[in-house]
């Protein structure tokens, strides 16, 4: 099984809106030395609008350098080792709480983001950042199963299909992240999204070990591509991953498993020795702007937290059960936990033995 590259996909309109996809090493001792009129974006794939970077530089003379990860993994492994100049990172819930506790968030000024007023009630607090401290709400969905109709005998909807099973044998991805497939396993084994106890993680690792051989590749966050192109007909996805490209291709769905899943919620944070914090503050009361989050949330088909966008969307995305999912979906998934560092480092070592095997 090959391990897939970095995703360069036909959505990297990125060029074209003043971001640049390239690697952030080390920044230009400049950058380091002051506030001074850029922001440097640290993003997942295709999380964005498509003039949102070059709009903000319009109203504000602040010029956008985005770079992409494929996971949180990525994330937290690169700004551990130090913070190399990034301004705003979209970390997932988790991986904030976990941030936090590593003292790799700066904390926020809430005065200089007056538009948190757009933001939904349910999402002014979070259990992983009480009170708001160090985050503010971008998105959130939930994690399913993309596929291509016509090549699958129904919906593929249980986790058999890509952790249990040879039906789809070599035509089937699973994400690149330990959390996420560890958690999904958890759910189809019956066990808690978020269990801790070693037994069940090792038997989750058996299963995972077991399916290599039928499974294509681990995925950094591109199983869309790989269904639009054919090389694959079933991929862990996040939702709004998937309907970007049910738009393109009427030919491919989305299913949230019957054992469950996660549903999580992405933030934009400040890490720690960012160079520019008052543009990045600037940068995301931007975000929390009603038209500015409508533009993002209408391209990248994500649920958004911004009552006053969601108020400036079409009936087609605001009432898309794809994006904002009934209850009785929602009752099965449960969101990511952060449980410490011990049972992070039993998740990595699970994750370092199935990349191995």
């Amino acid at each position: 099984m090959r391990q897939a590259p970095a995703p360069v996909t036909r959505r990297h309109f990125l060029a074209g809106t003043g971001a640049a996809a390239a690697g952030l090493s080390i920044l230009p001792q400049a950058v380091l030395a002051g506030e001074e009129p850029k922001l440097n974006f640290y993003n997942w794939d295709t999380y964005i609008g498509e003039t949102t970077l070059a709009d903000f530089e319009a109203r504000t003379g602040i010029s956008v350098r985005m770079d992409l990860y494929a996971d949180n993994d990525e994330l937290f492994a690169r700004l551990k080792a130090g913070n190399p100049g990034y301004d705003v990172i979209v970390p997932t819930n988790d991986f904030v709480e976990r941030m936090i506790a590593a003292d790799m968030l700066m904390p926020l000024d809430h005065a200089a983001l007056p538009n948190m007023a757009n933001i939904e009630p349910a999402f002014r607090d979070a259990a992983f950042d009480p009170g708001r401290g160090h985050s503010v709400p971008y998105m959130w969905g939930t994690m399913g199963i993309g596929y291509r109709k016509s090549r699958c005998d129904g919906a593929p909807d249980s986790w058999r299909w890509l952790y249990d099973s040879d039906r789809y044998s070599g035509r089937c991805a699973l994400l690149g992240e330990a959390g996420a497939v560890l958690g999904a396993a958890f759910k189809y084994m019956g066990h808690p999204l978020n269990t801790t106890d070693p037994k069940i993680v090792e038997a989750a690792e058996k299963l995972i070990v077991a399916q290599k051989p039928h499974l294509r590749l681990f995925a950094p966050d591109n199983g869309q591509d790989l269904l639009l192109s054919g090389e694959v007909d079933l991929a862990m996805e996040w939702n709004g991953d998937i309907l970007q490209v049910m738009a393109e291709d009427d030919d491919i769905s989305y299913v949230v498993p019957r054992e469950g899943s996660i549903v999580w919620e992405d933030a934009l944070a400040i890490p720690r020795g960012a160079p520019h914090p008052e543009n990045a503050h600037a940068f995301i009361d931007f975000i929390l702007e009603a038209e500015a989050g409508a533009a993002i949330a209408k391209a990248i088909r994500y649920a958004t937290p911004n009552a006053a966008a969601k108020a400036l969307l079409p009936a087609g995305y605001t009432e898309n059960p794809g994006i904002f999912p009934p209850a009785e979906t929602l009752a099965l998934c449960e969101p990511a936990l952060y449980r410490g560092q011990e049972a992070a480092r039993l998740y990595e070592a699970a994750w370092t033995r199935i990349r191995a095997a």
